[in-house]
């Protein structure tokens, strides 16, 4: 998904709470100390590759580093380059200032993965998390965007487009906040109210 395309997805779910929710990621995000903080972890059948690079990418262009990711890998092969074989070890060593971003398109995350996740956030790590609705996880993120697969109006990987995109996007000042948004996608849903003669009348 190219730049072009992100922003018409925006368009699309500018009336909702999820470009708001995604920009709350994006912001979680950059609040990593320092280089090489931000962790990224997937499930063992699912690795978020495409989100890394985009990270990545989003990190050198706007100049920061702390949001060049490292990739944990479940099984990383040792002959693999450095940066492709961070194992679950790594998890180990986090700290306070550090960033655990934890994607998990399963129901429900492997226990094992919870149980490193839990460990992290005692050791001082912020916890994020983007699932399709994995209590468990959602109970041990600091912040946790949840997609309800069929209910919600964006895939797993749209949402990743979103926030990664916003992360590398300078801060701007919401427009009304969520209730303003909240009001405008009413407003698309019932439309227009209309006004009584009492309404006119003032």
């Amino acid at each position: 998904m190219d730049a072009r395309h992100v922003a018409a997805l925006r368009d699309i779910l500018a009336a909702t709470p999820w470009v708001d929710r995604a920009e709350d990621l994006a912001r979680a995000l950059r609040l990593t100390r320092d280089p090489g903080g931000l962790l990224l972890v997937g499930t063992p059948d699912d690795e978020p590759w495409h989100l890394a690079a985009h990270l990545d990418d989003e990190s050198r262009y706007a100049g920061l580093p702390q949001l060049a990711p490292s990739l944990l890998r479940w099984n990383p092969p040792p002959d693999a380059p450095a940066h492709l074989r961070i194992g679950l070890d790594r998890l180990a060593e986090t700290r306070r200032g550090e960033t655990l971003f934890v994607v998990n398109s399963a129901p429900e995350a492997p226990v094992s993965l919870l149980e490193r996740v839990d460990d992290a956030r005692r050791s001082g790590a912020t916890i994020l998390a983007l699932d399709h609705g994995d209590p468990e996880l959602a109970h041990l993120a600091h912040d946790a965007v949840s997609l309800v697969p069929g209910s919600a109006p964006v895939t797993l990987e749209g949402m990743q487009h979103l926030v990664s995109n916003a992360a590398g996007r300078p801060e701007t000042r919401r427009d009304g906040g969520l209730r303003a948004r909240l009001s405008r996608f009413l407003d698309v849903v019932s439309g227009p109210r209309v006004l009584d003669h009492q309404d006119s009348a003032l």
